[in-house]
């Protein structure tokens, strides 16, 4: 059943003519210490992506509209949307940051991150589009118990989702704090209410552009801070790692490892997270479906390789370089103190550098962009998490495949909802954690809960739905456990004296244990329905490798 179009628009409209009238008293109010070209060019971008969303909202008119943009997104522009779901707030402020104050443990960091996905590309990009059609639990509940399997990954998912949430939201809060002076909580509102519009109203299709425009402002952002950071030095590379190295408290422990990670069992498990989280999260995974064909989706995962890639490299400088143009400059620390705390938080430093090197124009346009930045990707995760309670756990669950689309449109919208009030209240609560180390928790449990689970059900027909459910939980748990008990939440968060588990980072411990319980249940398990289900493995790899029946998936 397709959507009251008259009444999408009106809403929309009304959502138009909203964010028009809140940008006049807030550019009323505003005094010296606000940033004008900041501001007007924050709302620009705020009314560019809520038209949008009308646009979209148009064209939105069934399930696969909502959840894919109906396939009909091309392989080049998938890969510029995935880049933008990818470079998140962690990337641009909180690597940024991280670099500024520990060095070259930072870009240990930026290697885990992109090495995922060369694994996506040659293990798991053709087999996803081929297999899947709305989310990735489509794949792993392929041939196994639809109900239990669905309610497992779907829960997995939307704890990713929620650990990351936590990353993009602190970032927006800060940032709309710095710019407007608002409250923290105000600005977590702010982002929430935004993040609730876009998806609700455009799904896919105008999450997907928003993504794709966020991602050409990021790249060429970037790369104009780090230009003309870079002029700051004669271009000179050496010169600058000279003067860092000279300034930094670190001296030269800044271009050796072990300032941040100076545990290498932290290290490893770290690398193996952000490596491996990448294939299993949810957000990611499901933009592979938004393309006709396998071809477009490894067309897709190059483009978005090489825009992370570069984008790396751009921040690394940036960072570096702030340690001698920001960390040298008293205008930007409280109470012109360069011993003391910058100005805006710790994560602000790339907003600091943008307008020390190009006023207060460049700072308005970063500011955009992160802006950009931090909205498409929780945009994303909203999508994500909304189709896991609406599409896995809802109509094919609870109503067994019984339901029209209509309804699953509205329990879709209504789950975007709560998940906007959810991340409201976690960026209240996590306010003070390094975005970066936030995602990269998130990495760790998405490697932990979802990835043993998705790579075995592509690749092992002897997964049984008792070993995928004993894997997946036990992943997905022990992971969270791991966390939990760190000194990250343990004692930074809860206040207690001692961490109960000494590393910060879970995969190394978790993955095993997602893997090993898998594959010692499956093998034990000798019931009727799993020889029904190693036998199905044969269909199920002709899809994979031919894409046979795969177009029946998407409406073009």
């Amino acid at each position: 059943m397709k959507l009251n179009s008259q009444l999408v628009q009106r809403l929309t409209q009304g959502l138009l003519i909203a964010g028009l009238t809140l940008s006049a008293p807030l550019a009323l109010a505003a005094d010296n210490s606000m940033n004008m070209p900041a501001i007007s060019m924050f709302f620009a971008f705020v009314v560019m992506t809520l038209g949008i969303t009308y646009w979209a909202a148009k064209r939105t008119q069934s399930t696969s509209d909502f959840y894919t943009a109906g396939g009909g997104i091309t392989g080049w522009q998938n890969g510029l949307a995935i880049a933008g779901d990818y470079m998140s707030a962690a990337t641009l402020l909180g690597l940024t940051a991280m670099l500024y104050t520990s060095g070259v443990d930072a870009y240990i960091y930026m290697i885990a991150f992109f090495v995922g996905w060369p694994i996506i590309l040659f293990l798991m990009a053709e087999r996803l589009r081929n297999l899947g059609r709305f989310t990735f639990v489509d794949i792993t509940s392929y041939r196994l118990n639809q109900s239990k399997i669905r309610t497992m990954a779907a829960v997995s998912s939307l704890i990713v989702v929620c650990f990351y949430l936590v990353a993009q939201m602190v970032g927006a809060g800060q940032l709309i704090k710095l710019l407007f002076g608002l409250d923290y909580n105000i600005a977590l509102f702010i982002v929430g209410i935004l993040m609730m519009v876009y998806v609700t109203f455009g799904g896919m299709t105008a999450t997907t552009w928003v993504q794709i425009i966020k991602a050409c402002m990021l790249l060429a952002g970037g790369t104009l801070v780090m230009v003309l950071s870079m002029a700051y030095f004669d271009f000179s590379f050496e010169r600058v790692m000279d003067e860092a190295i000279s300034l930094h408290s670190l001296k030269e422990r800044l271009v050796y490892p072990g300032s941040l990670l100076a545990d290498p069992v932290t290290a490893i498990s770290l690398g193996l997270g952000l490596m491996f989280g990448t294939a299993g999260l949810p957000h990611i995974l499901m933009r592979f479906f938004t393309v006709g064909n396998a071809k477009e989706a490894r067309k897709s995962v190059l483009w978005a390789s090489a825009c992370v890639a570069y984008f790396f490299n751009v921040i690394a400088l940036m960072g570096v370089a702030a340690i001698v143009i920001v960390g040298q400059n008293p205008d930007f620390f409280e109470g012109g103190d360069i011993a003391g705390k910058i100005i805006g938080g710790g994560n602000m430093v790339a907003m600091h550098l943008a307008q020390a090197v190009g006023g207060n124009m460049l700072l308005g346009f970063l500011s955009a962009v992160a802006f950009a930045t931090i909205l498409a990707v929780v945009a994303g995760l909203a999508l994500a998490g909304a189709s896991a309670i609406a599409h896995d756990l809802y109509a094919q669950v609870l109503k067994k495949g019984q339901v029209s689309e209509q309804q699953e449109l509205k329990m879709t919208r209504l789950a975007t909802i709560s998940l906007g009030v959810v991340a409201i209240i976690l960026g209240i609560a996590f306010e003070n954690m390094n975005v970066a180390f936030m995602a990269a928790l998130a990495f760790g449990v998405a490697a932990s809960a979802n990835f043993p689970v998705l790579i075995l059900s592509m690749y092992w027909n002897n997964l049984t739905t008792r070993g995928a459910m004993a894997g997946g939980y036990s992943g997905l748990f022990s992971s969270v456990i791991f966390v939990v008990l760190s000194k990250s939440v343990w004692v930074d968060v809860f206040g207690f004296a001692e961490a109960v588990f000494p590393y910060t980072q879970p995969a190394l411990f978790s993955m095993p244990i997602a893997f090993a319980m898998a594959y010692l249940v499956s093998i034990t398990d000798h019931s009727s329905a799993a020889q029904r289900e190693r036998a199905a493995f044969a269909d199920q790899y002709v899809r994979a490798q031919t894409g046979v029946g795969a177009s029946a998936n998407t409406a073009h």
